[in-house]
């Protein structure tokens, strides 16, 4: 394999991760009620000390899916036989994802979505790590 045939090698993979990122990052925030970004956007306002707390909250859980969906997709990208294989281990992570998140939110005695907005900081850093596992988790199971 040539230097060039690495680089067009490199490009299609990019071409294919960062939109499976991208559609995982959409899915994230469509499958929870309140918008992550508008409350990311809203914490830059210091003097509401709420809305800080609930874009740093937002910011964790979020921040933790699009974590845990890269070490997925890099894992993909290691262990893959072809760009299909690719495709379909990075939709099993993105779907696994927003699965945990939901039983994140049936298992526990809070509620996620309500504690999230109001600016529950150590409930979205509890997120934040149990989707790193989680991504760490599907990442290492991905294999042949």
């Amino acid at each position: 394999m040539t230097q060039w045939d690495s680089i067009l090698n490199f490009l299609i993979y990019l071409g294919v991760t960062v939109p499976l990122l991208g559609l995982g990052i959409f899915l994230f925030t469509i499958t929870t009620p309140y918008s992550e970004f508008k409350l990311i956007r809203e914490g830059g306002d210091l003097s509401d000390p709420s809305k800080a707390a609930a874009a740093r909250a937002s910011a964790y859980d979020l921040g933790g899916k699009i974590i845990g969906q890269t070490l997925v997709l890099a894992s993909a990208v290691y262990h893959s036989l072809g760009l299909v294989d690719l495709i379909v281990w990075g939709l099993i992570g993105i779907a696994f994802q927003v699965i945990v998140f939901y039983l994140f939110e049936l298992l526990t005695p809070f509620k996620v979505v309500v504690e999230i907005p109001k600016g529950n900081i150590s409930v979205g850093l509890f997120s934040f790590c149990l989707s790193l596992a989680t991504g760490l988790l599907l990442a290492s199971l991905i294999s042949y």
